[in-house]
């Protein structure tokens, strides 16, 4: 009985780790993309619709996650590098670049040329929109600029309203979660605080920026308490609504400059 009860705990620790490793979560994820879909090209909307019909930016934002249970060699190997960049602290994302294996911004350019390359399959096209879409969320979830100390905050353990967790999934889903919303809710909550000047100041399709603002927003988000739950909301959740509004003007930036 005790050998089963240590094994039930080392599978319960790795699984959090594993869940906590995907930026937003599914309401996070599906707020950029609903926000996105606001503030899309006619040519924009027309090429997503061409790929996928019948589908919104929501639906497929979370679509990266959700087939990290692909047994395909290109998802349970290739992809994993695909969703962070590490930039360590005093540096940039120019001065240390991508690791052989890649990163976020490299897979963010390779599907960007694999969305518009008509000689690949539907299918080929379909993965490299919905991977679009869901990389620029990531990038503006600040721990998915990691330090290359801590696995994007995966390896900060704290307890957040009462539950072992860690500093990642506090960021991927903990704050987001604790207001108790559907992703439209959010994503109409959001939006009706977002006015034409901030849509089109945080118009910006450049990644090189997104990751400059997580990098510089990510060294305040970490804490030395072991316990965790309103105080922090309330000091970090601004913050959070600020990178899913971006995120969502962001992919409707990079969409719109793909397909003009």
């Amino acid at each position: 009985m005790k050998h089963i009860i240590v094994c039930l705990f080392v599978v319960s620790s790795l699984l959090s780790v594993s869940q906590s490793a995907w930026a937003w979560g599914k309401i996070g994820h599906r707020v950029t993309g609903e926000i996105a879909t606001q503030y899309l090209s006619p040519m924009a909307q027309a090429a997503i619709a061409e790929l996928y019909p019948n589908h919104t930016l929501s639906e497929i934002s979370a679509l990266a996650d959700f087939n990290r249970s692909n047994p395909a060699e290109f998802w349970q190997k290739e992809s994993t590098a695909y969703h962070y960049v590490t930039v360590p602290d005093g540096k940039t994302y120019a001065q240390v670049g991508a690791p052989e294996k890649g990163d976020a911004y490299t897979a963010l350019m390779m599907f960007s040329n694999q969305v518009i390359n008509t000689r690949l399959s539907v299918a080929d096209r379909q993965t490299a929109l919905h991977f679009i879409v869901h990389i620029i969320g990531d990038l503006h979830q600040p721990l998915h600029v990691g330090n290359g100390d801590d696995r994007g905050g995966n390896d900060v353990r704290l307890e957040f309203f009462w539950e072992r967790s860690n500093l990642h999934r506090v960021w991927d889903s903990g704050i987001i979660e604790q207001q108790k919303l559907s992703y439209t809710e959010y994503s109409d909550w959001l939006s009706r605080k977002m006015t034409a000047t901030t849509v089109a100041q945080w118009m910006e399709p450049d990644p090189m920026v997104w990751i400059k603002e997580s990098y510089d927003i990510r060294k305040g988000i970490y804490t030395k308490n072991e316990k965790e739950n309103y105080r922090y909301v309330y000091q970090h959740l601004d913050t959070v609504n600020q990178r899913l509004a971006q995120g969502g003007v962001r992919i409707a930036a990079y969409l719109n400059e793909l397909f003009k």
